[in-house]
């Protein structure tokens, strides 16, 4: 196997595009710094899609390395009609109607195709448009009419976006679009599916019936209303995003910091990933450094304990996509290095459940702090002992074995998850073996370290784990043979 060694905890989610799809690109990336990356499905056809998916697994194949493959639905995208002579400046203070009029718009006006949003929104609320560079504020809202005033100057266009911060639209999470996408991505084998427009947990629970078990799911919070079901959403989740693009757009800004730190808190305290996304490295679209503030974001990110940072046009379409995750990366690892890392990664309190795996993955943070180990190693099947010791947020690597490389795939967005995939074992003495032969083959430890090995007696059953073995590792454990 080429495995080369990993140490770095934080996950890097590289979105793929333009700049990115290429085998060469995909690989540069990965050898850059990307532990997993993120198909678009807002973007390309379904054949562009299916071609840089089979790139990402045969890199799989060459570097016997499990890659992560996350598809990203669009959901739903609200849009107003057009304007009969091209873009309109709207002054703030002037009256503005948004109707159901097919005919094009004009300073007054314009036509929206979206009679949900009709039913949903009430006077005093507030409509944004063009990516929130345009607000108004509603004064009348009927079935086929809604009233407003202009709150700021600004210009509109044919087509521009508009959002709904204060009401929850009854449209759906996934759009038909939606559903031929997840088919598409489910059959080609991806690994996570992002749900984007999440509002309520019943939209979770539409995907997660139509997944069925063939792809983990990650809910992005991208709307305030989603907020507000936090919990009961995360509970039917795999994995939170913090998708600060459209939550950035709903939210006044100087709420989206506060936002993210809710959501990161939540998810680690269930033992369950989250991503901080969007405008992470922005300024690298264009230019080959970040700003200062750029990398003191991320950095942040990093501290408060995110599973996985995403880069998004960075990466998809900018000039220095290779750039931008080396840099990502290197900030990841000046972070990780600071000796106060490990009190700040820990400020988030997790407490354990009544499990046997949370008891095991506690017990192996209170031997680390009392036995110097290189490493912590787990044997699962279905990735939950993974999970479990990820929350605890071990100070060193975690070497996840898994006969299963779904489970492998799937468990590459975990904060410092180092996953391969061999084949089970039999007993005891075994499984203390192959952990200390596989240790050193990804050279995450050296001859005498000492290692910590996690499993569940009887092999096999899963949620059984239930063993904390402390072993040091002899030069000789490579010559003995590979089962």
């Amino acid at each position: 196997m080429n495995i080369e060694p990993r140490r770095r905890k934080v996950r890097i989610l590289a979105t793929l595009g333009p700049a990115s799809h290429a085998p060469d690109r995909i690989e540069a990336l990965y050898r850059a710094g990307a532990d997993a990356f993120r198909v678009n499905m807002s973007h390309g056809s379904h054949d562009d899609h299916r071609a840089v998916i089979g790139h990402i697994r045969a890199l799989e194949e060459k570097l016997g390395r499990p890659m992560t493959i996350l598809a990203d639905l669009q959901g739903p995208k609200i849009r107003i009609g057009t304007f009969a002579d091209g873009p309109v400046h709207l002054n703030e203070g002037a009256r503005f109607i948004l109707d159901q009029n097919e005919a094009p718009g004009d300073k007054t006006r314009v036509y929206l195709p979206h009679p949900e949003i009709f039913t949903a929104v009430e006077a005093g609320q507030r409509l944004l448009l063009n990516d929130g560079k345009l607000a108004l504020h509603i004064d009348m809202a009927g079935d086929d009419r809604i009233e407003t005033t202009v709150m700021n100057d600004g210009e509109l266009n044919d087509r521009k976006g508009i959002n709904v911060p204060d009401a929850v639209i009854p449209l759906p999470a996934l759009t038909e679009k939606d559903r031929r996408d997840l088919d598409f991505a489910l059959d080609q084998g991806v690994d996570w599916i992002a749900l984007s427009f999440v509002q309520r947990p019943d939209d979770v629970a539409e995907a997660r019936r139509l997944i069925a078990g063939r792809a983990a799911l990650l809910a992005k919070i991208e709307k305030p209303r989603a907020m507000d079901r936090l919990e009961d959403i995360l509970e039917m989740s795999d994995a939170l995003m913090v998708a600060r693009g459209d939550l950035g757009v709903e939210l006044p800004p100087e709420q989206v910091p506060r936002a993210q730190k809710e959501i990161v808190q939540l998810a680690r305290r269930a033992g369950k990933a989250v991503v901080v996304a969007t405008q992470m490295l922005d300024s690298m679209i264009t230019s080959p450094t970040p700003t200062r503030a750029e990398v003191s974001d991320v950095a942040n990110a990093i501290y408060e304990g995110a599973d996985a940072l995403m880069l998004s046009a960075e990466t998809a379409a900018g000039d220095y996509p290779i750039e931008a995750v080396k840099m990502m990366h290197a900030i990841a690892l000046e972070a990780e290095a600071d000796p106060e890392f490990g009190r700040h990664v820990h400020f988030t309190e997790t407490m354990p459940q009544p499990t046997t795996a949370d008891a095991m993955s506690t017990a192996a943070g209170q031997v680390l702090q009392t036995v110097p180990c290189a490493l912590v190693s787990c044997f699962t099947s279905s990735g939950s002992t993974a999970r479990r010791a990820s929350r605890e947020r071990l100070p060193v690597p975690l070497l996840v074995l898994t006969p299963k490389r779904e489970t492998a795939r799937r468990i590459g967005l975990l904060w410092g998850v180092y996953a391969v995939q061999t084949r089970d074992v039999g007993n005891f003495e075994e499984m203390v073996a192959k952990s200390k032969r596989m240790a050193l083959r990804t050279m995450l430890v050296e001859a005498g370290d000492r290692m910590i090995v996690m499993a569940g007696v009887p092999f096999g059953t899963p949620g059984s784990t239930n063993v904390l073995h402390v072993t040091r590792v002899s030069g000789d454990e490579l010559d003995r043979k590979s089962p």
